[in-house]
Formats: structure tokens, C-alpha cells, sequence
């Protein structure tokens, strides 16, 4: 007997990045990642593919499938592929969502469900077990799954505050890639007061302030340049971060900002690409897996 199940889980844009307090936010964007689980009881182990890098690591998409098996006492092999339209290593959050839909395809697989916070638990598990993440992204996946904008305190695992909100979204995806595992963490703590404030800002609903700030510390303490910040602020955008550990940068804008902003991204001479899309306010969900197929 075989078992399939299909599920989709969206990326995210940093508000507050929690890896120097382990307090976080951020908002869900309107980029899909899709898992494709297929599970057999003549399987003895569960192998991965990530359609846009075949040589991928796949420890992390694996380890959410054990997990979830592991979590109902079954014994089942097989496989779980995933494909995205999340920019990889590019801090928006192509991990969260990538173990989101793991997690959830899975569920739909083998006609089980858990309320979406374990679900979101289970896929932060399986990050930090295989080492894809430095506070194991807990505000990411919250954003992820959920939708709209999402306040957590990581070490806690506790979900502070949600509330749906309206935006475009534009970000700035340089062809570099950033992982991560690798961030100076020790770097980040440095600036662990003043992002602080920015956690505060963000619990007082001032999400584009709180963003703005977050950029300017995290590129300071990581590295990272602030022109396209700058750039974005010419063009009257009031949020604008580094998204994650970077490369990419995510700002809110108005639907009037989006042609002068793409315009300003595109001229800063670093290669990489221009992405437009929206707040997610929906979440995750499963597709039209189906269930037990003989």
C-alpha cells in the first residue's frame, strides 16, 4: 500500500531577526514552497530531492518526514521532493517553508493532523537537529505556516502576537547565496540592546520602523551594505530590512513605490534580481493529496 500527500507552506520577511535576543518577528509573503510525500510500507527509509538544487542538502526535509512518522509510531519508507519559488539561502525563509510543507505533506500522507503550532514545532525540531539554523527559526515558521505577521520569542517556542495585514512586498534577491548556520552569532549579540529596542517597537504594532532598524543593525553587525536600505528610503518606503541573515533585502511598499523602488534596486550595480509579491495572510496548506493509494 502506498501513501501520498501534497502540501505547499509560503516564505517569509524578517521584522525582527531573533538571533541576537531570541525574540523575533516577521510577516509571511506570497512565495510557495511544494512538498510531494510518497510513502510505502515495503520502503525502509525516506531519501529527499530539492528540485532546484539536485545536489542539494535534503537532511532537513528527511529529518521532517522521520519525525512526523516517528511522532504516530509508523515504520514507512519513501520519498519527499520539494520545489520552490523561494529564492534558496537567501533569508527568506526557503527552510521554514520548506520543513512546513514536509511536516504538513506528510500528515496528508498518512490521514493524521496536529494542531498547527506542533506542526510548526516539529519542523523547528528537525532544523535544529540537522543544524540549518542558529535559534531554530521559530518566528520564521511561524510566518510561514500562519500567515500575516507573527511576534515569537524562539527560546520560549511561544507565539506572542499574530494580526493579518495588507502589503505589497518587494525584495532585492542578490545571486549569492548566505546560509544560516554559517552567521556570526557573536557579532549579532553585540547589538543584542538595540535590537531590543526595535522587538519593542514591533510589539507596539510600528512593524516598518521596527524593520527599518532591525536592517541597519544586523547589516552593521553582519556585514552586509546598506545601499539598497538607503534606496528604498529615497523612495519613501518606511520598512526595509535585510531579510533573515541576508543576501536579500524585503521592504513594504505601496502599490505607487513598486516601478520607482524596482528602478532604484535594479541601478545599485549588484547582480541579482528584482521579486514583487504580497503579505501572506492564508498560511500553509495541503494540496489534493490522497490518502492510502493501492
Amino acid at each position: 500500500m502506498t501513501f501520498e500527500g501534497l502540501a505547499c507552506a509560503f516564505g517569509a520577511g524578517t521584522i525582527i531577526n531573533a538571533i541576537a535576543t531570541w525574540k523575533g518577528a516577521a510577516f509571511g509573503i506570497d512565495l510557495k514552497t511544494f512538498a510531494e510525500v510518497k510513502l510505502s510500507e515495503s520502503e525502509s527509509a525516506i531519501t529527499g530531492s530539492i528540485e532546484e538544487m539536485p545536489e542539494g542538502d535534503t537532511h532537513l526535509i528527511v529529518r521532517c518526514v522521520e519525525l512526523t512518522l516517528e511522532r504516530f509510531g509508523l515504520e514507512l519508507g519513501g520519498t519527499v521532493n520539494t520545489g520552490s519559488e523561494i529564492p534558496l539561502a537567501g533569508g527568506l525563509k526557503s527552510s521554514s517553508a520548506a520543513a512546513n510543507a514536509s511536516v504538513l505533506a506528510t500528515l496528508r500522507a498518512i490521514g493524521e493532523i496536529m494542531p498547527p503550532l506542533d506542526i510548526v514545532k516539529l519542523g523547528v525540531k528537525a532544523a535544529k537537529e540537522v543544524g540549518v539554523t542558529v535559534t531554530g527559526a521559530f518566528d520564521d515558521a511561524c510566518a510561514s505556516f500562519l500567515g500575516g505577521i507573527v511576534i515569537t520569542d524562539n527560546k520560549k517556542m511561544e507565539l506572542v502576537k499574530r494580526e493579518e495585514a495588507e502589503s505589497k512586498v518587494l525584495i532585492f534577491a542578490p545571486a549569492k547565496k548566505a546560509f544560516s548556520a554559517d552567521t556570526n552569532v557573536k557579532r549579532s549579540r553585540l547589538i543584542a540592546p538595540y535590537v531590543e529596542m526595535a522587538y519593542e517597537l514591533a510589539l507596539a504594532g510600528e512593524y516598518e520602523r521596527a524593520m527599518t532598524l532591525n536592517g541597519f543593525l544586523y547589516c552593521g553587525a553582519l556585514g552586509f551594505d546598506t545601499e539598497h536600505m538607503l534606496r528604498a528610503l529615497e523612495c519613501g518606503v518606511k520598512g526595509v530590512s535585510l531579510s533573515g541573515t541576508g543576501p536579500s533585502y524585503a521592504a513594504l511598499v505601496k502599490e505607487d513605490q513598486v516601478k520607482e523602488l524596482r528602478s532604484a534596486w535594479e541601478s545599485c550595480g549588484v547582480e541579482g534580481r528584482v521579486i514583487e509579491t504580497s503579505i501572506n495572510n492564508s498560511g500553509a496548506i495541503s494540496l489534493t493529496g490522497r490518502g492510502p493509494l493501492e
